[in-house]
């Protein structure tokens, strides 16, 4: 089992570590918090031409062509700088769609565009007091003629204020189906909401939104297929993200706690605090093993039925364990604006219930377990 990564995926890292230095720092994740549009123009605009904003999408359609493994380290690096891009919602999950399922037309259009950073696409998915599966779709989606009227609110749609289109899940006549939405269309409402990770997050109306037929993409009824084969690749990057804030967030503990002096000797060396910092330290390194062996499946065409939704399960709690700890070790301050242990932790514990929260995650590694 070979786990040294190759002298280009050094590079990856190093190349987008450097980037999100000079253009995501602390004060300009600062600075986007609660923002409507929520990502600064000159971080998206490097990010393009560095080709990390296309780094998924085949060379083809104008991407980088880099396997999942590749871009694992790539979201290490997201989550350690706290980026606010929205890389996920358009480059990982709206383009994996499209790759999955859309007509050559539909990729055509749009692939390049989001290689480009030219066009944002997000996914307008979950529904009020509805659940994660497939049965909580129940936006309605009626054939009129050569169109498709779609109907029902969507909440939690990342970036749907900067998005050139949506990808709007409904249920159709022969189960749930993916729409192309222009969310300036007559019908659709977009409400800006604050979310606990400062990202922006919408409420999407729709109300008997007509859309040509040729906009769905994939055949009938294989929509939640297509998102759940797209979701699980895109899980696994949301567990590299994790663990890449937890140990920025670490790291920032352990300068603290070899600094900072109280009876005498710096707070590290209290075995009740030096412990806290072990045992995060062990799980970072622990759920950085599992994201690589996920992402390294997926790159090989394997399953990850299992790896998948075990990744982000473990990760995202480890990041949610370790930002709780860090608190504890820096006291009150913690949780005050002026210092960014309370960003991380924010971040933490929204990423740990979207996109498949712990009781479903638990729910597709049990299943996997039981009838595999």
């Amino acid at each position: 089992m070979d786990l040294e990564f190759s002298e280009e995926q050094e590079a990856i890292r190093d190349m987008t570590r450097a980037l999100l230095e000079e253009h995501s720092s602390v004060e300009i994740v600062r600075q986007m918090e609660d923002d409507p549009k929520g990502y600064p123009d000159a971080l998206w605009k490097q990010m393009a031409e560095s080709g990390l904003v296309g780094a998924l999408v085949p060379e083809s359609y104008g991407g980088g062509g880099l396997t999942l493994l590749d871009a694992a380290l790539i979201y290490e690096e997201i989550g350690r700088a706290m980026a606010p891009v929205p890389h996920f919602v358009s480059g990982v999950i709206s383009a994996g769609l499209l790759l999955e399922a859309g007509s050559e037309a539909q990729k055509d259009e749009w692939l390049p565009k989001i290689a480009s950073g030219d066009a944002i696409l997000t996914p307008a998915w979950l529904e009020p007091e509805r659940g994660y599966g497939e049965e909580g779709v129940q936006a309605t989606a009626t054939a009129d003629g050569g169109e498709v009227v779609l109907s029902g609110t969507k909440l939690h749609v990342n970036y749907a204020g900067a998005a050139d289109r949506l990808i709007v899940l409904a249920r159709g006549d022969a189960g749930v189906d993916l729409f192309l939405v222009d969310p300036s269309s007559s019908g659709v409402t977009l409400t800006h909401y604050l979310s606990q990770s400062a990202e922006p997050h919408y409420k999407v109306e729709l109300d008997g939104v007509r859309v040509p037929a040729d906009a769905r993409i994939g055949g009938a009824g294989t929509g939640w297929a297509s998102y759940g084969t797209v979701l699980h690749q895109g899980i696994i990057l949301l567990a590299a993200q994790a663990i890449g804030g937890a140990a920025r967030c670490l790291e920032e503990t352990v300068d603290y706690a070899n600094t900072r002096v109280q009876f005498d000797k710096p707070l590290g060396a209290f075995q009740a605090l030096a412990h806290y910092m072990a045992d995060a330290s062990t799980r970072i390194d622990g759920g950085r093993v599992l994201v690589h062996e996920a992402a390294w499946n997926a790159a090989q065409g394997r399953s990850i039925a299992r790896f998948a939704p075990m990744a982000k399960l473990f990760c995202c709690t480890a990041y949610q364990e370790t930002t709780r700890a860090c608190a504890q070790i820096w006291g009150g301050v913690a949780f005050t604006i002026e210092y960014d242990t309370q960003m991380f932790f924010r971040r933490a514990k929204e990423l740990q219930l979207s996109w498949w929260d712990v009781p479903y995650l638990e729910e597709l590694v049990a299943k996997d377990v039981l009838d595999g």
